[in-house]
């Protein structure tokens, strides 16, 4: 399907396709490839590797999440309408206002989340920035309670201690992710989150439309057949492309996606049914 390309093309685009050293570590791991492990942890290519983008990761997630939520919720659309014996414009009305409005308010909500979080961030690098120029002497102790508490022996968390605090920005680095379990997101671009979520969004979301667009030109027959014959391809790609975060078997995540699109879309059509007989 066209915009199942898309997808992995706007997939590529943000999360790229090249493997890198950790991907053919963790390939390696599942086939218990111990040559292979060996390779992929020799030095020179730890050395080779630049160090992990979390924000690339980040909207590889806005994009997938956000292409199964426009799909799922745009097929509820269709099929509760269908349910009721709406007409085609009707249908149509109802499916691209949810698409676009849904799908604006989750790039809405990714944004003010993706900025809510680097503000948060930011807040809490200033204080203990502050705490480290201010009380260092009661931070480094908070360092050495930090690995005594994971196990390490006085004499190792002393020294590792010693290590961390001689250079401050490593020092703020370790309080932030060990004391407060953040992990960093300056990098994160709250935009770019949102746009990813919005475009992936519209995309996916076309899709359950799409052959109810078509019947105007073209005569077109068992439209809502064709409609979730379409949805479901889209799905199973949608659930697979979750395996770039999931890291499990690209087959059981795309029947996942599939079974849980398909039973918001029946239930949704059981009750455009009988509110039918209700009202009318």
């Amino acid at each position: 399907m066209k915009a199942d390309i898309q997808i992995i093309e706007i997939v590529k685009l943000y999360g790229g396709d090249v493997m890198s050293r950790l991907d053919k570590a963790r390939k390696a791991y599942e086939k218990k490839d111990h040559e292979k492990i060996q390779e992929t942890h020799e030095k020179k290519s730890i050395e080779a590797e630049p160090w992990h983008d979390v924000a690339r990761g980040r909207y590889i997630g806005d994009i997938i999440y956000g292409a199964s939520d426009g799909i799922v919720t745009t097929f509820a659309i269709v099929a509760g309408a269908t349910g009721a014996l709406l007409s085609t414009p009707i249908i149509l009305i109802l499916g691209i206002a949810n698409l676009l409005a849904d799908g604006f308010s989750m790039a809405a909500g990714n944004y003010l989340g993706a900025k809510s979080e680097i503000e948060y961030f930011r807040k809490e690098k200033q204080r203990e920035t502050w705490e480290v120029e201010h009380v260092p002497d009661a931070e480094r102790e908070e360092v050495r309670q930090i690995f005594r508490r994971k196990g390490l022996a006085s004499h190792m968390a002393d020294k590792l201690t010693e290590i961390i605090t001689s250079n401050k920005k490593v020092w703020v680095d370790v309080m932030m992710t060990e004391e407060l379990g953040i992990l960093p997101t300056e990098n994160v671009s709250p935009w770019k989150s949102a746009v990813a979520t919005f475009l992936s969004f519209l995309v996916a979301g076309f899709m359950p439309l799409m052959f109810f667009i078509f019947s105007y030109t073209t005569m077109i027959e068992n439209v809502f057949t064709l409609s979730a014959i379409t949805t479901a391809a889209s799905l199973f790609v949608v659930g697979a492309l979750r395996v770039k975060i999931t890291k499990t078997n690209w087959i059981k995540s795309g029947i996942e996606m599939l079974l849980i699109g398909g039973i918001a879309a029946t239930v949704a059509y059981l009750i455009g049914y009988l509110l039918k007989m209700i009202v009318i």
